[in-house]
């Protein structure tokens, strides 16, 4: 049998990921062939940087500063996308599917937002969309959940998937420093972008399981419902005071299935230092998948960087090579369910979400303010698992009136909660607003 010839591969976009798949791709072309059964070769590049892409790929590949100038190329059989964004993005990888390209992208957002129409597109014209890049870099979640997991009625996935937020979270745990110190640091040592909006404030990690959650219970892509809270609020205390607990604060995206439906929501959480996820460090990304059959899984590693992300965007076109003649009913599909069988289930309102929660309370160090707090939470049916006192003293210095009134509950609803700190805040004696932060046990 005479051997196939190489896969012909388009490259929108050559910056750090794009410059990764290429070395990765060369370094390595003798096993990736003998893994894909065929050689893949990056015939042509676009990039608005032509001088810059052509340093970087010689005279290996075609470079063009235009996008629609490789979709046009009928010998590109597949077309990476790492332009990123959802506005050129998303055109171009709707050209390239109505030019019959099979697409591999490391776009979490463009996906979040327009998986469903990109999805739909792909399926029509029997090709593939591949994107195992877009979510936790390095790390084969996306795999895991369509296909090492497939047997199981997957439970709950939470995830550290967001390595800017962990790496702030950590410098604040490590060395007592309030947010706004560390957040400069990061940006010095290039962890964190000049405007560090998506990750800080949650964003990229909410278009991050987003995805998941579609994959883990077989529902669209619905971004629009996530509940989206970043890490701009926190403080060195909280950090501290969750330590002397138990806990640790992580940046967590969490998917649930519920009664009623799905759970979508990424916030700061805080999880039981004893578990493994709490003890994921810098900008490392981990996920715990918690399914039926199999139990508890986890998956750690680089989500971010040049190669770590190129070692994704690099198995997807070996999986899209292997499969490039097969019969597109026998693919795996996009969202692991098939597309006839997505789930209608609802994604559930965050008022109706259930967890427990840390309170943490400035009020005034006199006589009775413990007493008219949790006789407020006892009325709203919310039962207390602990309490910290603080010494005035320790929190204001020498001679202060003020202190701190930390409270770890048992699990109630959203709702029932946002009432309860309500009537809270109007006390005379609580000073400040409550910080309020989600407990999640991961048992």
């Amino acid at each position: 049998m005479s051997e196939l010839q190489p896969i012909h591969v388009g490259l929108l976009g050559i910056g750090t990921v794009g410059s990764g798949v290429f070395h990765v791709l060369r370094r390595n072309q003798e096993e990736i062939r003998r893994r894909a059964g065929r050689g893949i070769q990056i015939a042509m590049v676009a990039d608005l940087d032509t001088e810059r892409a052509r340093a970087i790929v010689g005279d290996a590949a075609t470079v063009v500063g235009d996008a629609l100038a490789v979709i046009a190329n009928p010998a590109i059989d597949i077309v990476v996308e790492l332009i990123g964004g959802t506005g050129i993005a998303r055109q171009l990888v709707m050209e390239a599917i109505a030019a019959g390209k099979h697409v591999v992208t490391a776009n979490k957002a463009l996906l979040a937002v327009h998986g469903s129409e990109i999805f739909a597109a792909a399926q029509a014209k029997g090709v593939m969309v591949a994107f195992e890049a877009a979510v936790a870099g390095g790390i084969p979640i996306i795999k895991a959940l369509r296909e090492g997991l497939t047997a199981n009625r997957i439970q709950w996935v939470a995830g550290i998937i967001n390595g800017t937020t962990n790496f702030i979270l950590s410098e604040m745990r490590d060395k007592g420093l309030d947010f706004d110190v560390v957040l400069k640091e990061a940006q010095r040592l290039g962890y964190a972008e000049a405007d560090p909006t998506f990750d800080i404030e949650g964003i990229d990690a909410a278009h991050k399981v987003t995805l998941i959650s579609a994959l883990a219970f077989g529902i669209p892509v619905q971004f629009d419902k996530a509940y989206v809270e970043g890490i701009t609020k926190l403080q060195a205390a909280d950090i501290r005071y969750a330590e002397q607990l138990g806990y640790r604060i992580k940046l967590l995206g969490i998917t649930k299935r519920v009664d009623g439906g799905v759970e979508l929501r990424v916030h700061p959480t805080l999880v039981p230092a004893r578990r493994l996820i709490a003890n994921v460090e810098g900008a490392m990304n981990a996920v715990v998948v918690q399914g039926d059959a199999v139990g508890t899984t986890l998956y750690y590693g680089k989500g971010a960087g040049s190669e770590p992300t190129a070692s994704a965007v690099i198995a997807d076109l070996v999986d899209v090579t292997r499969l490039h003649t097969a019969d597109p009913l026998h693919r795996v599909p996009h969202l692991a369910f098939q597309p006839d069988a997505m789930s209608p289930l609802p994604v559930v309102a965050m008022e109706q979400v259930v967890t427990s929660y840390y309170l943490r309370l400035r009020v005034a160090d006199q006589p009775g303010v413990l007493a008219d707090v949790t006789g407020i939470l006892a009325r709203a049916g919310i039962s207390i698992d602990a309490v910290l006192q603080r010494e005035a003293d320790e929190v204001g210095g020498q001679g202060s009136t003020q202190t701190d009134l930390i409270i770890l509950t048992h699990d109630t609803a959203e709702g029932t909660m946002n009432a309860a700190l309500r009537a809270i805040e109007a006390l005379p004696t609580v000073l400040a607003p409550v910080v309020r932060i989600r407990k999640e046990e991961l048992a």
